[in-house]
């Protein structure tokens, strides 16, 4: 699968055949600048056959952010034996002197981007964390929640108040099902970014989240409302369950039906969901721009 990557040629210091007596050198000392990834190969092995090229393909494209450390284990039976390789491909990364993440045989194109996607994270430049947030923030969007959790988790170690970062993994931990830890990572939020919309948006997913869980059914409550529309709780009942299951513009639009029926209804109850709804939104979001006209135009009138 990874026979035919096209390998651009890397700087000498990127990525370079390594030994027992380099290791220190090129593996732990080096390491704490910038992540070093170690691939344990032979000649006879089929699959390094394909995993190695992949990896430096992949290496080069960081530019400079990770390096590849390429060991024979039959030049370095010692080393092989120190570290306990029982297989290979195996493949180690190290910061700091420290392993830190691994994997052993071929894995896929997509699991070795991820795979580098993470070590970038560790590396703490501003670049890498730029990048690494984004490649995070993908992987959320693409359902891969525990490594856009370890990412944003990376991150963080590396720069604890990084708010894109911090909100992030509030919203992994709701995408895992962990309610408690969301709210317990949004309780001890650094003082300086509690107040930044990444972590005011996660808050207010989380209050979503907690609502999602008591709606009641869907069904019953558009009964409810047929049956007499000037229903104010059953509307905004409705509006939760509507939002629980995904129906989030059509939730929006009741509560604005609400306000225009009754702004003052439990000490405006209406548009206060309108806010926690539009916050746990993008603010360019067009379900958030057409809102916020219409709820506008009423309260302005």
């Amino acid at each position: 699968m990874f026979g035919t990557v096209e390998k651009t040629p890397a700087p000498a210091d990127m990525i370079k055949d390594g030994t027992e007596a380099t290791f220190m050198a090129d593996v732990i000392e080096a390491s704490q600048t910038a992540p070093v990834i170690v691939d344990f190969w032979a000649t006879w092995c089929g699959p390094c056959r394909t995993l190695t090229p992949a990896l430096e393909a992949a290496v080069t494209a960081a530019k400079g952010k990770v390096k590849l450390i390429k060991i024979d284990v039959d030049r370095a039976p010692g080393l092989s034996q120190q570290l306990r390789i029982q297989s290979i491909p195996t493949v180690y990364a190290f910061y700091k002197g420290k392993p830190v993440d691994g994997f052993q045989g071929a894995i896929p194109g997509s699991e070795i981007k991820k795979f580098i996607e993470k070590l970038v994270a560790l590396g703490g430049d501003d670049g890498g964390l730029a990048e690494a947030l984004a490649a995070a923030e993908e992987m959320l969007a693409e359902g891969a929640v525990d490594d856009a959790a370890e990412t944003f988790a990376a991150i963080l170690a590396e720069e604890p108040e990084n708010a894109g970062a911090y909100g992030g993994l509030i919203r992994a931990c709701l995408a895992q099902g962990d309610l408690d830890q969301a709210q317990a990572l949004a309780d001890a939020a650094p003082a300086k970014i509690t107040g930044a919309t990444e972590v005011l948006a996660a808050r207010a997913q989380i209050e979503l989240a907690r609502q999602a869980a008591a709606a009641g059914p869907e069904d019953l409550l558009r009964a409810a409302v047929a049956r007499d529309p000037g229903d104010r709780q059953a509307i905004f009942d409705l509006a939760i369950a509507l939002h629980a299951s995904g129906k989030v513009e059509e939730a929006v639009e009741m509560l604005l039906d609400l306000f225009k029926l009754d702004r003052e209804w439990n000490d405006g109850a209406a548009k206060a969901q309108l806010f926690t709804i539009f916050g746990a939104l993008k603010p360019q979001d067009p379900i958030v721009l057409k809102g916020r006209r219409r709820l506008s135009s009423m309260i302005f009138v």
